[in-house]
């Protein structure tokens, strides 16, 4: 009987082996699907924060212009078109995705609805998502996209005509109105200048 429990045990062994090397692949294979999720919430979070960079650059540079613009008959419609600004936003947007350990390949800077303009960036990690049981995840780098949009939250009251403030016959007592905006359905002086969150949302969208 002895011998024939021996035997058992030298059969069963095997088995014992094959699983034990079946468990460790799924082990394995986990690791590698972790590994590969956590790149790319790497890679997600340097496009999302690329994306905003953009928007509040643009936004920083933008206040003082668009300040103009609401008095000007016809002054917002080329004020998202400014070169300077787009470069800029592109140069931001390249820096956080690096700072995130990404590269930029994609820069697409694009007009919303009105007053309305969208940065649509795709990056590329640095990073692999390494060695693992799964082929191929050594050359394997996370990607991803975002898009953030700056959107104007003012217009010119209505009683202003919707164009340039006149200008009142010069008297030794007469000034110059002050100029107002509607910011959110809320009348504000722009002098000064208000925050720029008063004067535009950046968020990231769809």
């Amino acid at each position: 009987m002895s011998t024939r429990l021996r035997e058992d045990r030298g059969q069963a062994f095997p088995i014992y082996v094959v699983m034990v090397a079946g468990l460790l692949f799924l082990a394995f294979a986990f690791f590698a699907v972790g590994q590969a999720s956590a790149t790319r919430n790497g890679a997600q979070g340097a496009a999302d924060s690329a994306a905003l960079a953009a928007a509040q650059r643009a936004r920083e540079e933008l206040g003082p212009k668009v300040l103009a613009a609401l008095t000007t008959p016809g002054g917002l419609d080329g004020i998202f078109k400014d070169n300077v600004v787009i470069a800029d936003a592109h140069a931001e947007a390249a820096n956080f995705a690096a700072k995130n350990h990404a590269d930029l390949p994609v820069f697409e800077p694009r007009p919303g609805g009105v007053g309305q303009f969208k940065f649509t960036v795709g990056v590329q990690t640095q990073y692999t998502v390494g060695e693992s049981v799964i082929p191929g995840t050594e050359k394997e780098h996370g990607t991803a996209s975002a898009t953030a949009m700056i959107e104007l939250r003012c217009s010119v009251p209505p009683d202003a005509g919707g164009g340039s403030i006149p200008t009142p016959t010069p008297t030794p007592s007469s000034s110059r109105p002050p100029v107002t905006i509607t910011c959110d359905g809320k009348d504000m002086p722009v002098d000064p200048m208000p925050d720029l969150e008063k004067l535009f949302t950046v968020k990231l969208v769809d």
